[in-house]
């Protein structure tokens, strides 16, 4: 675990994070591939070890019934997805690794949704834990509304 810190594209938005894990994961799901226009590769942090300057231009949007996203309302950049139905999740954010200033030496670990991967995306390597869409909503009862 290391700190990093992070901005958006026009520097209106930057954060500072502690406890970051050298570890990431992608999601293939639909809308974090219409929000990001590719898949979201996210490193998940726990909410309260992440600080953000310029909070006046964070916008926000519930997202579907059980999460939020968030982006720079100057730039488009977006900053964060985070689980607002309450469960297991609900006290992490997954901030897109391109944030980052410094995104080297993290791992790819997971995909998830997996099923929903574009034939054109391989990503290198071996070991990562692969979930399918239906595998996510039986182990995050809380997409059972989505």
């Amino acid at each position: 675990m290391s700190e990093r810190g992070g901005q958006c594209m026009c520097g209106a938005v930057r954060f500072a994070a502690r406890e970051v894990p050298d570890t990431f994961g992608a999601c293939h799901c639909e809308m974090c591939r219409r929000w990001t226009g590719s898949a979201l590769l996210g490193v998940t942090i726990p909410a309260d070890k992440v600080t953000w300057d310029g909070r006046e231009a964070i916008a926000t949007i519930q997202s579907s019934a059980w999460a939020e996203r968030a982006w720079c309302n100057k730039c488009g950049t977006g900053l964060w997805f985070r689980v607002t139905a309450k469960s297991d999740y609900s006290d992490t954010i997954e901030i897109p690794l391109g944030l980052f200033d410094d995104p080297n030496g993290l791992h790819l670990t997971s995909e998830i949704y997996i099923d929903h991967k574009p034939d054109s995306f391989a990503y290198a390597g071996d070991g990562r834990k692969l979930m399918t869409r239906q595998e996510c909503v039986a182990k995050f009862s809380l997409l059972d509304s989505e």
